[in-house]
């Protein structure tokens, strides 16, 4: 009887021990995480100051140098063939020398024969006694009519040779050859003066000129380095020609005076232009890039106290390739916001 109350109180004991140690084998609920703290990302921001400045409206373009005294060989009269052109592009050439030949076809003959006419009607004159009054006035009529023949003749063959009006470079020579048929007036060769020069700048049909007149003041640049110049002939303002090719240029160009030009400036050198149309001086200037519109508004976003941002309605004035003029809404040293 002893020993088995003793094995009912030791299996008791077990079953108490394994339901204790059950309990510490079943997994304990762990602690709720809290969300790590994460700062705001700070915006960055690309700024200007509004700043007192100068900004300047401008129209640019290139151009290169011309003379103003140009000598076109041109052929006067009726047509006639080319006999030869005597110089080419970039020949020097002094007044009075020949530029061009054309074929005289017999005329020089003529010319002869005329020039005998008019000296046989003034031999025959001669003769006559000065009683035969009505003999010398027909006498006299028929040397005037040989002397006119021989002076037209002439003329034609003058015309034949045709020389340089002024000294020059020759900026200009046709490629005819020999026996191709000369239109009246038709350009053989153009001399040019280098000692007077203007800049040509070419301008597209529908360019914007607002504000382009005469005497703009304008910036040329040439070989890095800038001078001084004035607009000097405008499409409105080009004298009227007859000559249509000389007419469409002036409608599409623009002509400038350039101050101090160095000797290395010649025909044909290319420059560089600005021509300033508008400008003011000690004005409030920002970057183009902070002006903004919308809906007919036209405004800018200031930074204030490094981050609060603020609209504020502004009156825009000139503005440049890359600046504006405020005139109403903002402040010296106020910082803005570019876009």
């Amino acid at each position: 009887m002893p020993k088995s109350v003793n094995r009912s109180a030791a299996a008791a004991l077990l079953v108490l021990s394994l339901a204790v140690s059950g309990c510490s084998l079943l997994p304990r609920e762990e602690a709720e995480l809290k969300p790590p703290l994460v700062k705001p990302a700070t915006e960055n921001y690309r700024t200007a100051e509004v700043a007192e400045g100068t900004v300047r409206k401008e129209v640019g373009g290139t151009g290169a140098f011309e003379s103003l005294r140009t000598d076109r060989a041109q052929l006067s009269g009726q047509a006639g063939r080319l006999e030869k052109i005597e110089v080419q592009a970039g020949d020097s050439v002094q007044a009075g020398d020949v530029l061009a030949r054309l074929l005289v076809d017999g005329l020089d003959l003529q010319v002869k024969e005329q020039e005998l006419a008019a000296e046989r009607a003034a031999y025959a004159l001669k003769q006559l006694p000065s009683s035969d009054k009505e003999g010398r006035r027909l006498a006299g009529l028929q040397l005037d009519i040989e002397q006119l023949k021989y002076e037209r003749l002439k003329e034609q063959l003058d015309h034949t040779v045709i020389r340089a009006k002024l000294s020059g470079v020759v900026t200009f020579a046709d490629s005819l050859q020999e026996g191709d048929l000369v239109a009246p007036y038709q350009t053989l060769a153009v001399v040019s003066d280098p000692s007077k020069l203007r800049l040509a700048m070419g301008i597209d049909s529908g360019a914007d000129l607002g504000g382009v007149k005469l005497g703009s003041p304008a910036e040329v640049k040439i070989e890095d380095k800038t001078y001084a110049a004035k607009v000097v002939q405008t499409p409105d303002s080009a004298p009227q020609t007859p000559n249509k090719a000389l007419a469409d240029k002036y409608a599409s160009t623009l002509y400038l005076s350039v101050q101090g030009l160095p000797e290395s400036a010649g025909i044909g050198t290319q420059a560089s232009v600005l021509i300033i149309t508008e400008q003011r001086s000690h004005t409030l200037v920002i970057p183009k890039s902070g002006l903004r519109t919308y809906q007919g508004r036209t405004f800018v976003r200031l930074l204030e106290d490094g981050k609060r941002l603020r609209e504020a309605d502004v009156e825009a004035g000139i503005s440049s390739s890359t600046e504006v003029e405020i005139l109403k809404g903002l402040k010296e040293g106020q910082v803005i916001v570019l876009q």
